[in-house]
């Protein structure tokens, strides 16, 4: 598995596993700045070679016309002329092109760029210190202390805390741009120096042809990709603003369990009193349990101990024996908890009228459905779309309806409805097929997962893809091919529930999808399949391997966070078997032998693990460890 995205909302809690996740980006981005410098350490290796080659050349060449044929006659002819003409000294631009189309990116991106980073890196570690240690300074403060030192020190903090998620917002951005900028940034250069090698030797020319597929779709790979990092770029900025505004909106990452610092009064022997200690806590609404972590950000992220108590909705809790006081961190920590541990899940239903436009012309304008229209135009057609008692809107002949309003208005309804034209329910599955698999099989795949949508929702996505279809075919004109409609409408169709980072990196993928249903449209929406191979909720490609285990076991959840069902959309539960041993190596994991059957089995949000229940015990498995009966 890649690199796990790092989402703006765990800027606020700041948990344990956020700090895992940003040493990984941090330790692949060194790497990268390693192998930039070991290439570029090569490259004035090969220059230097490159160097010594044209001088042997250049004496060759100067050792031939020294060298005078005795002739009969008195003249020479044309072959004797032009062996002393031969020129042999056509390396120097070959070393400047190499300097100037390979060197030099790489050496400026790694500076510009990969530079910045540690600089960030430095930045955002003073802050985590200053602020730590100043809020255990006021925590600490003795109660005698007048109200007005308290209110200045809570006042000092509380702006060091909102400084100090600013700039773990902004390092977690520059950390994803980064890792999603090198794709482009460190491959371009090479494709533009392998152009230039072809293009100096002559003798190659064949191997240059052999090499021009690949070279052509490598420049459709990084257009492709540079277009979706603008797209995945002005989404991730969207979400940052948004969480910036309203942090605790998006705080709750789970259905059934909020988490986050609080601080845990612990009483020490007469005559030294209590402290706070400091626990990332997390706290499962279904079971009513709350797991605690001590964890010390300054100490290179160590977990130091673990600690679970079982209380109920309240912050200080009489247990047989035991008084639990626990402090948040402010006031809308406080009732961010207390909310959680109490309250009750909104529920909402929206419904909305669809209406389709299938509108044709204007086929051959440029930019067609990339080119957005005038806002206010817009949302005037879509309300006259929408309204139930508006006569029908004859397109054809009023001049405020232009090519650009109708296309964005249309873009717009499918974005807006309360849920997207290829459903929540199937998401997964959708994106799933585009990460693997042969194009036959994500074609068959794609093939019987639309015919899993709702009648409806399949009808009007056949349409349009019918409509994106014609589009495509006009591609020289309106220079709309199938990648560019596909970045397009890849969001607009297909979403998933929670807008998170993780989401917006699997935009790739749902371009791919989309690009499958606009290129075999008529395959796909003609009849429905035969027969299915491809189930959401089995393997669609291929099974985990035993070569899988050291890695799926490297990183291992501390505790069993999210019980939900397996199988939510059929709404049935399967019983996993063992086809290998496991021995637990954390209290939260089972251990078991071949053969062994599991209840109660559910998804973990842990990715890459099950929870079940083995001999009375629930706890996690290893996905790759079972198959399903």
């Amino acid at each position: 598995m890649g690199l796990h995205p790092l989402e703006f909302s765990e800027c606020y809690l700041d948990s344990p596993s956020f700090r895992e996740k940003i040493k990984a980006h941090e330790a692949e981005l060194d790497r990268t700045n390693r192998f930039i410098k070991e290439l570029y350490k090569d490259g004035k290796n090969l220059i230097n070679a490159t160097k010594q080659l044209g001088m042997a050349q250049r004496k060759f060449a100067q050792c031939l016309g020294e060298f005078q044929f005795e002739y009969i006659g008195d003249a020479k002819t044309d072959d004797e002329k032009c062996i002393g003409k031969c020129g042999f000294d056509a390396n120097k631009p070959l070393m400047r092109n190499i300097t100037e189309t390979l060197m030099k990116p790489l050496e400026k991106f790694r500076k510009d760029h990969l530079g910045t980073v540690r600089a960030e890196r430095k930045k955002y570690e003073k802050e985590t210190e200053k602020y730590y240690s100043s809020l255990e300074k006021l925590l600490n403060m003795s109660a005698k202390k007048k109200e007005p030192q308290l209110q200045e020190a809570d006042v000092q903090v509380e702006t060091m805390r909102l400084h100090f998620q600013e700039e773990s917002l902004d390092y977690v951005c520059k950390l994803q741009e980064i890792q999603e900028r090198k794709k482009f940034e460190c491959v371009e250069p090479m494709l533009a120096f392998f152009q230039t090698v072809f293009t100096f030797y002559h003798q190659g020319f064949e191997l240059a042809k052999d090499f021009d597929h690949y070279k052509r779709a490598l420049q459709i790979n990084i257009q492709n990709t540079r277009s979706r990092f603008e797209g995945a770029r002005s989404e991730v900025f969207e979400l940052m603003k948004r969480i910036r505004e309203t942090p605790q909106e998006y705080r709750q990452t789970s259905p059934i369990s909020c988490e986050g610092y609080l601080y845990v009064q612990e009483k020490r022997p007469p005559p030294f009193g209590s402290s706070w200690v400091k626990r990332y806590s997390t706290f499962v609404k279904e079971q009513k349990i709350l797991h605690m972590v001590t964890f010390d950000h300054r100490s290179g992220g160590k977990i130091v101990s673990s600690h679970i108590t079982h209380i109920e909705n309240t912050f200080q809790n009489n247990m047989p024996g035991t008084v639990l006081t626990v402090q948040a961190l402010s006031e809308d920590d406080h009732k961010f908890w207390m909310q959680a541990m109490g309250g009750k899940e909104p529920n909402r239903a929206m419904q909305i009228k669809f209406h389709y436009c299938y509108y044709l012309l204007g086929i051959d304008d440029q930019g067609l459905y990339r080119v957005v229209g005038v806002s206010s135009k817009v949302q005037k057609l879509l309300l006259l779309m929408i309204d139930e008692k508006s006569n029908e809107v004859d397109m054809s002949t009023s001049e405020d309806w232009d090519v650009k309003t109708i296309t964005s208005a249309l873009k717009l309804y499918l974005r807006s409805l309360p849920e997207p034209l290829m459903t929540y329910g199937l998401y997964k599955d959708f994106i799933s097929l585009a990460k693997g698999g042969s194009p036959e099989s994500r074609i068959q795949a794609v093939h019987c997962l639309v015919h899993k949508l709702p009648e409806r929702n399949r009808q009007v996505l056949g349409l349009l893809m019918k409509h994106l279809a014609n589009v495509a075919a006009h591609s020289k004109q309106n220079l709309m091919t199938v990648a560019n409609l596909g970045v397009v409408f890849g969001p607009t169709l297909m979403r998933p529930q929670e807008d998170t980072v993780a989401a917006i990196m699997d935009l790739k993928f749902q371009n791919i999808v989309v690009e499958i249903l606009i290129e075999h449209n008529e395959k796909i929406f003609a009849d429905a399949p035969e027969s299915c191979p491809f189930s959401p909720a089995a393997p669609v490609f291929s099974a985990p391997t035993r070569q899988s285990k050291k890695q799926s076991r490297q990183n291992r959840p501390l505790a069993v966070y999210n019980p939900q069902a397996l199988d939510i959309q059929n709404g049935k539960r399967r019983a996993p078997k063992a086809v290998y041993p496991c021995e637990a190596e954390h209290d939260s994991e089972l251990s078991f032998q071949v053969g062994a059957i599991f209840n109660a089995v559910t998804q973990s949000r842990e990715p890459g693990w099950l929870e079940g229940e083995l001999e009375g015990k629930r706890g996690l498995i290893p996905e790759n460890y079972v198959e399903m009966l």
